[in-house]
């Protein structure tokens, strides 16, 4: 045998040996699962300490999720926004008179936190030295604001108790801060702080309403810091809180009824579970969350009609929510995805995100309004109570108003950004909210890979995940595939993943990853319909993760942001309302349109799905900027008008209902874009 043919059989054959050894890149274990393994080991993240119950996902520290896109986009509105300019405006961010930075005796109870919660946030997500600046300014007044006896910050007392609400919303600040910087010295703060809650005799401790109603808030704050201390002392304190705390565990009814406190405080419960282990506690979670819904929830948009508070009777889609009630929502969805692993709360989290958070707010988030409803014709700053529990000048965009939103609104987008990519007990990454970004994540072995997430999500099918890395790297990447999609694909470097997708689990992909890597995760759209039976059998039109609304010209007057304001609104001497106008918007074309339906056909024969190209300035939550619209027929109903409270008037009761001649062709706007808005159609069948 010459020496070709040798040096030829030599390769073939040390070839099919190294093939058949590789653990190689090109082999993938997929899998269909109901939730990652929350009993591994992740050895690179902070995970529960037991006795906690392990959580599903890891969050990680901020900064390490960079949002792209529209989220990007959105991200710099806010920081040329409202809140990133909020300390030109706002009287309790006044520098000169401020009991938190220790100048005055004008304590900024809630706002300084509020406010601080999203600043800070944004501020290490975007990198931005002079935000940071800013924000450690405040910080470094909350470490110069300890005493000796533990307590830190302003001392406020509510009938000879000490009010901690502010408090609470402080230390999440500094575990920010403290993810971002690694500085001790929140530790040892929040470590005396504890101490001396503790010491507190329980008649005293959350005492007041709101710290009452929220001290599930603080409940998180001490299993963060137990997991890095372990100090027992702090379980001692975690069951202290649980049972001063505001039972939000009963079967049939709440402790109050106000909307941000049922947004906010209905993950008690489960974050409770967290320590006890009672399901029955999980599940008192899940029970408030489809309580408010089924009596007050028969609306678009994932939220429920409670205006100031949920009232019998009040359940039309004309009744809104407060912007805070928005983003403590979705801070709830996040952080019980973490702690469950349920898509549901992933999915419920994109419903309020993309649906009703955005159109709360002025489209370059320069000014929000207090109430935002799925029916909401008129966005004036008239007095419109009783029609909504609210008397004042709530519905107008105004940033110098609506003390609580106007500072606690900036959390919504960098919250949402901080949870887009985790990591898993298992020592993996998982997607579950999708939204364009990049990630730093460390996996097996301590090494780091970066994850790219590029889309137009949820305005496009198409998730393209691009693995970096130096060398080879084995960890599992977990997908959420969506309940609503209709035939879903995956591919790895354009070869189909050959396993059964199952809608509202996880696909968990298991390979030796190299650096260039590319999973193409598509999620097909479909239309779809939700039916409102308590609200006269209404219809809001989906099209997968977005509710759709009427188009309605919207006509903006622009109104003095000072004499517009709620009559609790304070603002620094030298703010210029010139410089920060507000606005009432007015409809400049019909809206009391019903929809007209053949249920006999699909509602593809109904309605037409049209796409538009991308926005170019990267906003598509505007009526010009839209990706997507829903061409349909609609008949306009006679005596559908605005009420005598000056609200849209309350869904015509459909066995009495009356139509006009003729049927018009009427556009559908993804909801979000719609700050006045029709979601919950009336309905006319063919």
């Amino acid at each position: 045998m010459n020496c070709k043919k040798i040096n030829f059989l030599f390769s073939f054959l040390l070839f099919f040996l190294l093939s058949a050894t590789l653990p190689a890149a090109d082999k993938t274990k997929a899998t269909m699962v109901e939730r990652p393994n929350r009993e591994a080991v992740n050895v690179n993240y902070l995970q529960n300490r037991a006795p906690l119950q392990p959580q599903h996902f890891i969050k990680l520290p901020v900064g390490k999720v960079k949002p792209q896109g529209w989220l990007l986009k959105h991200l710099e509105l806010q920081k040329e926004g409202l809140n990133g300019h909020l300390s030109e405006i706002s009287a309790w961010l006044d520098k000169e008179n401020n009991a938190w930075l220790g100048t005055g005796n004008d304590y900024g109870w809630e706002e300084v936190p509020y406010w601080l919660k999203g600043y800070g946030n944004m501020a290490y997500i975007l990198e931005d030295e002079e935000m940071i600046r800013e924000a450690q300014s405040w910080i470094e007044a909350v470490f110069s604001s300890r005493r000796e006896d533990g307590y830190f910050g302003p001392y406020i007392e509510k009938n000879g108790n000490p009010d901690l609400w502010g408090n609470m919303i402080m230390i999440w600040c500094l575990q920010s801060y403290y993810e971002h910087s690694a500085d001790k010295r929140v530790m040892e703060l929040m470590t005396d702080y504890f101490q001396w809650q503790l010491d507190l005799p329980d008649g005293k401790f959350l005492e007041d309403y709101w710290e009452n109603s929220r001290g599930g808030d603080n409940l998180l704050s001490i299993y963060w810091l137990y997991n890095i201390t372990g100090d027992d002392f702090l379980l001692e304190l975690a069951e202290k809180t649980h049972r001063n705390t505001a039972n939000w565990r009963q079967r049939s009814t709440l402790p109050n009824w106000h909307n941000v406190n049922i947004a906010q405080c209905f993950r008690e419960p489960a974050s409770y579970f967290m320590l006890s282990n009672d399901s029955t506690d999980l599940m008192a979670t899940y029970n408030v969350h489809h309580l408010i819904r089924n009596t007050f929830g028969q609306v678009p948009g994932g939220m429920f009609g409670a205006d100031e508070n949920a009232r019998m009777g009040y359940i039309d889609p004309r009744q809104g929510t407060e912007t805070c009630g928005f983003v403590e929502q979705m801070a709830s969805d996040e952080i019980l995805l973490l702690m469950t692993g349920d898509p549901f709360w992933a999915e419920h989290c994109e419903e309020v995100a993309f649906n009703s958070y955005p159109a709360a707010l002025m489209p370059d988030l320069k000014s929000l309004r207090y109430i935002t409803s799925p029916n909401h014709t008129v966005s004036d700053s008239e007095n419109h109570h009783p029609g909504i529990d609210n008397k004042g000048p709530f519905l107008a965009m105004n940033p110098f108003s609506s003390r609580c939103c106007q500072h606690n609104h900036g959390q919504g987008w960098p919250y949402l950004i901080e949870h887009l990519i985790m990591a898993t007990p298992d020592n993996g990454v998982a997607a579950a909210i999708y939204g364009a970004c990049s990630a730093e994540v460390k996996v097996a072995d301590g090494k780091t890979v970066k994850i790219t997430e590029e889309t137009n999500y949820p305005f496009e099918e198409s998730i393209r995940f691009t693995i970096s890395s130096t060398g080879r790297v084995t960890f599992p990447l977990y997908l959420r595939i969506p309940s609503w999609s209709e035939n879903p694909s995956v591919t790895i470097n354009g070869e189909k993943v050959e396993v059964k997708l199952q809608n509202g689990k996880y696909l968990r992909l298991e390979r030796e990853w190299r650096s260039g890597d590319e999973v193409m995760l598509n999620v097909p759209m479909k239309l779809s319909q939700s039916v409102w039976q308590v609200n006269q059998d209404s219809r809001s039109i989906n099209y997968g993760p977005l509710t759709f609304s009427l188009k309605i010209r919207e006509n903006y007057t622009t109104v003095s942001s000072t004499e517009t304001a709620i009559g609790d609104s304070k603002w620094q001497k030298n703010a210029d309302p010139g410089k920060w106008p507000s606005y009432e918007i007015t409809p400049a074309s019909d809206w009391n349109y019903a929809l007209v339906m053949d249920d006999a056909l699909s509602l593809e024969q109904n309605f037409k799905v049209v796409r538009k190209a991308w926005p170019s300035d990267d906003h598509p939550f505007t009526l010009e900027g839209v990706p997507i619209v829903i061409k349909a027929s609609g008949k306009k109903v006679q005596g559908w008008q605005i009420d005598q409270y000056g609200l849209t008037g309350e869904l015509p009761i459909k066995e009495n209902s009356t139509f006009e001649a003729g049927t018009d062709e009427i556009i559908l706007i993804p909801m979000g874009a719609a700050r006045l808005r029709i979601s919950a159609f009336p309905v006319y069948n063919k």
